[in-house]
């Protein structure tokens, strides 16, 4: 924040969110998504400490503006029918407008701009795309009725983010593909209702938050950089791993609150098929992040003799361990 300029994106991608999510039309709507991608594309490609930043931002511009440039089109041809009476089924132009916003929000089967993407971002602009760049599209998507596309896009965007993550050993790829199985619950949650979701989105992005906040202090980018030095300190050790099992949704831990309310409302609605592929693709995103947690958890783990110790703020290390303990035993304090 030394530079004022970024303020003003930051600010100005704020409003552009506000503007879309409390539109009453479909162009207003189109206006505040513009707004917000214009207000980001100088947050990515700000950090010349990133070397892949330019080329993410010009990734990101291309595909936002294929998504805002069919929007457009599809909000016209929605204009023409409502005031010409121009031909056109109401499925059709849902269909597009729902494909644009699946498309923004990086969600399956549009999915395959995300992992490159975030490989070139620096972890707080990576936060920003995974959190607060999904809630104009997903607020736009709770407007539509098109239940169809929806769940096939929810079931893929699940199995994708499970078996992609499988074989990256880039931390950013890791999340990227997490987001996109977040994505898939979530877009699940909104064929029951809109609080759920939103409760859904909440907690995944406090989760991540944790995460990506002490991958930042530490500046990790890959699985190798947290098995050196690092992991002498078993403070450190035990809080990152059970971090990434509550964001993987492992029943002690805060994550699985939301996860267990989703499974709730598709058993009282009788969604069994889509609960079965829901529970699957945990078990896989379970797999990989265990893969993490696997050296740390065992018994005869070798450790160094000496410690390296990086120089690191005291007060972003209390708040990073303050927020681990809620991650950790939010869902007993919760319960209580």
């Amino acid at each position: 924040f030394n530079n004022s300029s970024k303020i003003l994106f930051i600010f100005m991608m704020i409003i552009g969110t506000l503007i879309t999510i409390s539109s009453n039309s479909w162009l207003g709507a189109w206006m505040g998504l513009e707004i917000n991608l214009l207000s980001f594309i100088p947050l990515m490609s700000d950090n010349t400490k990133y070397f892949k930043s330019t080329e993410s931002s010009l990734k990101y511009f291309l595909t936002q503006a294929l998504a805002s440039t069919i929007l457009l089109f599809s909000v016209i041809i929605l204009m023409l029918k409502n005031y010409m009476n121009y031909p056109v089924y109401d499925n059709f132009i849902s269909m597009m407008i729902l494909s644009t916003l699946l498309l923004k929000s990086g969600a399956a089967p549009f999915h395959f701009w995300f992992p490159n993407l975030m490989e070139g971002l620096s972890w707080i602009n990576a936060l920003l795309l995974m959190t607060w760049q999904k809630i104009a599209p997903l607020i736009l998507i709770s407007y539509l009725n098109s239940t169809n596309l929806l769940l096939f896009s929810a079931i893929l965007s699940v199995m994708v983010g499970a078996i992609g993550g499988l074989n990256q050993t880039s931390l950013r790829k890791l999340m990227s593909f997490s987001s996109i199985n977040h994505l898939g619950w979530m877009l699940s949650a909104l064929n029951i209702n809109n609080s759920v979701w939103m409760l859904y989105f909440s907690f995944y992005s406090f989760l991540s938050f944790i995460l990506i906040f002490m991958f930042n202090i530490y500046k990790m980018f890959h699985i190798n950089q947290m098995f050196s030095w690092f992991m002498s300190s078993k403070i450190m050790k035990f809080s990152i791993m059970m971090n990434f099992l509550s964001l993987g949704g492992l029943p002690p831990f805060l994550g699985f609150l939301p996860k267990w309310i989703v499974i709730e409302q598709l058993t009282f609605n009788k969604n069994y098929f889509l609960l079965m592929i829901l529970l699957i693709s945990t078990l896989i995103t379970l797999f990989f992040y265990l893969r993490i947690c696997y050296s740390a958890f065992m018994l005869n783990y070798y450790e160094n003799n000496w410690m390296y110790f990086m120089m690191v703020n005291n007060f972003k290390l209390n708040l990073y361990l303050i927020l681990s303990f809620f991650s950790i035993f939010g869902l007993m304090m919760i319960s209580m």
